[in-house]
């Protein structure tokens, strides 16, 4: 949190913030984790969802037929973010093409603005705005261009949590769970981490959870411990049992 925060203070008239990208596994948190940063400034943020489909506009603005033939364009969430002072959280970046990024390159850059070519319009970023993009850290689709990287500092690596920052993690999703229950997937997730298993805390809360609903279905009659292997055996798959703990 330091480092991101760090990244975004502004210590000179002159002075820019920096965009940092969050790099981790999928399910470590990066997008929570953003969003808190938002609140702990006090600043709205903004999610824009990154694909393989996003085009340099549907980063700006997006036409919209109204009335009788009437055309007007709404903003974007990275837009939205810029003209309102907010925070922008760029979603799954490495998901998006090269084209695309160049188009957010003046963004990034000392300018801070936006061109729409459908539009018309340049829009420049309010002083306030703030922008971090997360990543994963694989081979998802493509390579982030070498004139965005530099654009796109400092890298912040988001890891794995330790065992008690987990069981933190899974007893404020799933408060209604018995406490045998979240030590047991706890210990499941953590001898996965320790194999470079890619299995996060996301998919811990849903096996959690699906146990928890095994068990409540079978009133009961169901064991714990059975619902819990059934539990990891249909979310991950078979090969995920060995990280099972032992009793």
């Amino acid at each position: 949190m330091r480092q991101l925060l760090a990244a975004w203070l502004v210590l000179d008239p002159q002075d820019l913030p920096m965009n940092p990208r969050l790099i981790g596994k999928p399910g470590v948190g990066k997008t929570t984790f953003a969003y808190a940063a938002a609140q702990r400034l006090g600043q709205d943020a903004y999610i824009m969802q990154a694909t393989v489909d996003t085009r340099p506009e549907d980063l700006i603005v997006t036409p919209v037929i109204e009335g009788e033939g009437r055309l007007k364009y709404v903003a974007s969430p990275l837009v939205t973010a810029m003209i309102r002072g907010g925070i922008a959280i760029l979603n799954e970046g490495t998901r998006m093409s090269e084209k695309s990024w160049a188009s957010l390159a003046p963004l990034l850059d000392t300018g801070r603005y936006v061109e729409s070519i459908v539009a018309g319009i340049k829009i420049k970023a309010h002083p306030s705005f703030r922008l971090v993009a997360t990543m994963n850290d694989d081979s998802s689709t493509f390579d982030l261009p070498e004139h965005i990287q530099s654009r796109l500092q400092p890298q912040i690596l988001i890891d794995f949590p330790e065992r008690d920052e987990e069981m933190l993690i899974l007893r404020e999703n799933l408060p209604f769970s018995d406490e045998a229950v979240l030590e047991y997937v706890t210990d499941f997730l953590q001898h996965a981490h320790t194999a470079e298993e890619r299995y996060s805390a996301r998919d811990g809360i849903n096996i959690a959870r699906y146990a928890l609903k095994l068990g409540h279905a079978s009133k009961g009659t169901l064991p714990t411990c059975e619902a819990l292997h059934t539990a990891i055996l249909e979310t991950l798959g078979g090969e995920a049992l060995r990280y099972v703990p032992q009793a």
